[in-house]
């Protein structure tokens, strides 16, 4: 739903925002005409209770007449659904339709009525009349969704070659045309000759005398027959090294084998198989939890004995080494200003160092009437508002200012007559903001977030591709290039920009790296270029941000969730969110991996920034963290002990009454500032706390 800014990436109103998120638990996506557009747009500029009880009072009169009633409907394809509303007596009467999907993510509804096939199964549409008296009938559309036709049976890890004595995994998964996985069919490995090779019901083969076996695969209606050779095991003798005999627990150790044969000579292309296992300093019940890697990686996340076990064939060694608990100083997020919003919900913020020489904020609003508030923060412990423009929208969901100082950007959201786009500012000086343009071409239906780089504005359009804008002329706006992923249901939410490359999060499309004037594909910011990607099951990415580490030299993108499976609650109550931090190593660009994460217990993450080896993430409901991501990063950073310290901003008199919602942070000159959804702006400092140490 929400992003490196963020809320909902397509709300055109507040009433529409929660309903248009991307979180799959939250309610149908909602798409409304034109005129009742207006009518929800008019209620919230005065609201009406009498007009909210019409809207939601159900109609015994008369029905929803759709054509057609059942659909089916291949993954990627489309149909126009056409309705009419008539009366008790048959006849058409007047009124507007609402069209909605009970499975946004699975099958999508336009205001027209088209409907999109995303993913395979039965869904259901519902057409609602709205009468000038109030909520009408509705009617009811099965979509049905087939799957692709499988096409071919995949296999991951099946070798060519095999040695007596060793193990390794299979995995295999029927594909259709485009590669993509059908989950709902099984694969049945079997080998043809047992005693050669052979492989039980989890995949794994096991080698057992010399000669020749076929790996057969059976699912869906397919076959495929994958030929491996055994050979006799040449190794005698396996001998078992550590990179360290001590470490910390989230230290990396890296275990290596020397593997010999009868005669002496060194082998290096035979696997081994290792396994763990743990004492744990805690006799308390608590069990000493760590992490093998089959290519030699420990880490663990407790404190204690481990001993690491590695088998080839019929020779073992084991070595048992000693971690401690990671003695991270404990340090405190000490309060030093707080610039209070209580009246509406804050978005994101961006700082920076003023012409002048100063240092000012802004900050955006969500679900509000379009404001975007300046602040001088030059003094953090005396926040002052400065300004606040006001331009045609609901929500200002990200603000961003140029390098230079001079230009901030805001974007537009639940425009009233839908022109959203994104408007600039001169904000030489930020007392005074001059609105200079605004810019709306082809992006209506909503900018949730906005990047500034050089010359250029990448701006989101609707939830469905980044618009890229050159701002030379601020006055006059073009777009000279676009960027989107053309799959079923794909779907944008954020965008970041370093080194000439751009960071895109695509919820279940996942973190795509384009290089927009990098080189290293020939991309420019008119003809961006797609250099690699990595998603990952959930489909709940939200925001990225890159990160080389000075340590290792390994490059880094971070990726974070947000999901709200219990819901976003925007008055009454406290939101509990969910999600974490993917820590995906893109060093090798053809082969991303995910090597670790940082998940908070009962909250959900939002946005981020990365300074030297500190992270600083927004976690929402449990408010700013702050992280070591010292050294090599594997496993779970929370349970190693890397988090460093964390601050739950409250207020009696917020939006949510002392409820935290943390949006997003930023570092500035030793102080880190950070919006709060439901109290405003505020800075904090990292102290030590020499109570404390773990």
């Amino acid at each position: 739903m929400w992003m490196h800014s963020g809320t909902c990436r397509e709300a055109p109103h507040r009433l529409l925002s929660r309903a248009e998120c991307r979180n799959p638990q939250e309610p149908p996506l909602v798409h409304y005409t034109r005129t009742v557009s207006a009518i929800l747009l008019l209620a919230m500029a005065a609201p009406s209770t009498a007009l909210a009880q019409q809207l939601s009072k159900p109609s015994d009169n008369g029905k929803v007449q759709v054509s057609p009633d059942r659909l089916t409907l291949p993954v990627g394809e489309k149909a126009q659904l056409e309705a009419t509303i008539l009366d008790k007596d048959g006849e058409p009467t007047k009124g507007n339709l609402l069209y909605l999907s009970r499975a946004r993510r699975s099958v999508r509804v336009s205001r027209s009525g088209e409907v999109t096939a995303i993913k395979p199964g039965n869904f259901e549409i519902i057409v609602r009349a709205i009468l000038p008296s109030g909520r009408g009938p509705e009617a009811k559309v099965i979509v049905s969704v087939p799957h692709p036709t499988p096409t071919a049976i995949q296999l991951t890890g099946a070798p060519s070659k095999l040695y007596t004595g060793t193990t390794v995994r299979v995995t295999a998964a029927v594909v259709d045309k485009k590669n993509v996985a059908r989950t709902d069919l099984t694969v049945a490995l079997s080998s043809s000759n047992t005693d050669a090779m052979a492989i039980d019901a989890y995949g794994y083969l096991t080698a057992g005398r010399p000669g020749s076996a076929t790996l057969h695969a059976n699912g869906g209606g397919i076959k495929h027959e994958h030929p491996i050779v055994v050979f006799e095991n040449p190794v005698r003798s396996l001998k078992l090294a550590a990179s360290h005999q001590t470490a910390r627990t989230g230290d990396v150790v890296h275990f290596t084998t020397n593997l010999r044969s009868a005669g002496g000579s060194e082998i290096d292309s035979v696997p081994v198989h290792y396994t763990l296992h743990a004492t744990p300093d805690d006799a308390l019940g608590n069990g000493a939890t760590g992490q093998i890697e089959q290519d030699g990686r420990f880490v663990a996340e407790a404190p204690g004995l481990y001993t690491i076990v590695a088998t080839c064939g019929s020779v073992t060694d084991r070595l048992t080494i000693r971690c401690n608990q990671r003695l991270t100083q404990k340090r405190k997020l000490k309060k030093i200003g707080h610039g209070a919003v209580l009246d509406v919900h804050t978005s994101d913020l961006w700082v920076w160092e003023g012409v002048d020489g100063r240092d000012y904020c802004v900050t955006g609003t969500w679900g509000a009437n379009g404001d975007a508030i300046f602040w001088d923060v030059t003094d953090p412990s005396r926040i002052e508002r400065i300004a606040t423009v006001t331009c045609d929208a609901r929500t200002v969901n990200d603000v961003k200012v140029s390098e230079d100082g001079r230009l901030c950007i805001i974007s537009r959201e639940g425009a009233s007559n839908r022109k959203n786009g994104l408007v600039v500012y001169d904000v030489t000086n930020p007392k005074n903001p001059k609105r200079l343009s605004q810019y709306d071409d082809e992006l209506t239906g909503g900018v949730h977030n906005v990047f500034i780089d050089k010359n250029y504005v990448y701006a989101l359009s609707a939830g469905r591709r980044y618009d890229v804008l050159d701002i030379k002329n601020p006055l006059a706006p073009t777009r000279v290039g676009s960027y989107q992923i053309f799959e079923p249901g794909a779907s944008i939410h954020d965008v970041w920009i370093e080194n000439g490359i751009a960071f895109s999060s695509n919820w279940r499309y996942g973190v795509h790296m384009v290089d927009i004037g990098n080189g290293i594909r020939g991309g420019s910011p008119s003809n961006p270029v797609k250099i690699a990607s990595y998603a990952y099951p959930s489909g709940w990415n939200h925001a990225a941000f890159p990160w080389r580490s000075k340590d290792t030299g390994k490059f880094y993108v971070v990726a974070g969730d947000e999901a709200f499976p219990h819901g976003l609650h925007t008055k009454t109550k406290p939101t509990y969110a969910r999600g974490w931090l993917h820590f995906i190593d893109f060093t090798d660009l053809d082969e991303p991996k995910e090597v670790a994460r940082y998940q908070v217990p009962e909250a959900g993450t939002h946005n981020l920034w990365i300074e030297g080896n500190l992270l600083y993430v927004a976690y929402y409901n449990g408010g700013l963290r702050v992280v070591d991501i010292s050294g090599e990063l594997m496993g779970d950073l929370y349970r190693q002990g890397r988090e460093i310290a964390w601050f739950i901003p409250t207020h009696p008199r917020a939006v949510v009454p002392n409820a935290s919602m943390v949006w997003g942070p930023q570092p500035h000159k030793g102080k880190i500032f950070f919006s709060d959804w439901n109290s405003g702006l505020w800075c904090v400092e990292l102290v030590e706390d020499r109570g404390r140490r773990r």
